[in-house]
């Protein structure tokens, strides 16, 4: 019998449908996957290449539970130098990826009965972990005209008391959007009024932003909250190394030293082998981000284009991350040549991949439908050949 803790949460419906996908193409299909959130591009040669001299030089022992010191210098350098936050040694975890550290932060500081306000649409994994650890999520709904951003009325409607975090994500998953630093400080203006309320901010894809769009995040903007504020961050996303599982955040020291805590009596140290590559990816040349983000830029426009010309789809331009986040509103209630009715987003993304193997996540997973994410992290080619297939299956609905 699995816990009550377990049952309150459900498997993500990212790894669902990328599961769903993967037996379909083994069985045959041609299936094209846009519903699995990691870039396909490789990850540098000089990180690879640190890796291996660490396990030349025997570094494969275990570490200090929350990250070795070379690399918390680094995270300390790379806030000072890109986002103008001033941390020690102290006050850096690293985590056995991006998702511990939230979850760390969480089963650090949330009891029975306390809160988190968490923007939807929201990364599937948010409330869950909130619910592991007790707590109640509570989802404030965005709205697409207003490019999926909390509005500071809203977020200060949905603080109670309880309240125990509040949870930003910039860029967004699923959304790609991204909050200006006006917009920032307008929802810091709110956040000072509850000084009870913590600030976990998710940056996991801070590099990945385009245009002419300048990332900030928001103990930056307002270094009042910096006190109370966890900047999360991580090396998957910008540095291609999803699997070598390294996430860090910086944050008041005694709420570090909590999650070291948790740390300690769960996974122990991150791999002292993917530490070690992630000292060489913040370190180390940064030259390759830009080509790669002008490169999910074009994907990003590509795939714009190209569904908002599909009937019945309406899709914003996301200002960062590498998803899209179309709404498929003025489909429901319609029928597939087969007779089937389209009745929700589920629905939606279910068929379309029976009936053209295409693999997206519906938005009700995400907390906001009828809508539905496609990750762009994939060639044009693939992007453009998915988008066609996706305008055929909305034309062949009545």
């Amino acid at each position: 019998m699995v816990s009550s803790a377990l049952r309150r949460v459900k498997p993500p419906a990212t790894i669902a449908m990328s599961a769903r996908a993967r037996a379909l193409k083994a069985a045959g299909r041609d299936c094209i996957a846009l519903s699995a959130g990691e870039p396909d591009f490789d990850t540098p040669d000089n990180i690879k290449e640190a890796a291996v001299r660490a396990i030349r030089a025997g570094k494969t022992k275990y570490t200090d539970v929350d990250g070795i010191p070379e690399l918390k210098d680094a995270i300390v350098a790379k806030f000072k130098r890109e986002n103008g936050l001033d941390y020690n040694r102290s006050q850096i975890n690293v985590s056995p990826g991006g998702k511990p550290v939230i979850f760390n932060a969480f089963m650090a500081t949330l009891d029975p009965g306390d809160e988190v306000v968490i923007p939807a649409p929201y990364w599937v994994s948010y409330p869950d972990m909130a619910q592991l650890c007790g707590a109640t999520p509570v989802l404030v709904e965005t709205r697409l005209e207003e490019g999926f951003k909390v509005r500071p009325e809203a977020l200060a409607k949905a603080i109670t008391p309880h309240t125990k975090w509040v949870l930003l994500n910039s860029p967004s998953n699923p959304t790609g959007a991204a909050y200006t630093a006006g917009e920032l400080k307008a929802l810091a203006a709110v956040l000072l009024d509850f000084p009870h309320v913590l600030v976990l901010t998710d940056d996991i894809y801070e590099h990945l932003i385009y245009g002419d769009f300048s990332f900030h995040t928001i103990a930056q903007v307002e270094p009042r909250l910096y006190e109370r504020t966890l900047t999360m961050n991580g090396v998957s996303k910008a540095y291609a190394m999803t699997g070598w599982r390294i996430g860090y955040a910086g944050g008041p020291e005694w709420l570090i030293k909590a999650m070291a805590g948790v740390m300690a009596q769960t996974t122990s140290n991150p791999s002292s082998i993917a530490q070690w590559a992630a000292v060489e990816a913040l370190d180390g040349p940064q030259d390759f981000i830009p080509s790669n983000k002008a490169l999910f830029q074009e994907r990003r426009d590509l795939v714009v284009s190209m569904l908002n010309q599909a009937r019945g789809l309406q899709c914003p331009t996301p200002e960062g991350a590498f998803y899209v986040y179309p709404s498929c509103a003025a489909l429901m209630g319609r029928r597939t040549p087969t007779g089937k009715l389209i009745d929700s987003d589920e629905a939606f993304a279910i068929e379309l991949l029976d009936a053209e193997c295409v693999a997206v996540v519906h938005g009700t997973a995400f907390g906001l439908g009828p809508a539905f994410r496609i990750s762009y992290a994939t060639s044009n080619a693939e992007l453009e050949e998915a988008c066609a297939r996706i305008q055929r299956f909305c034309a062949s609905l009545r």
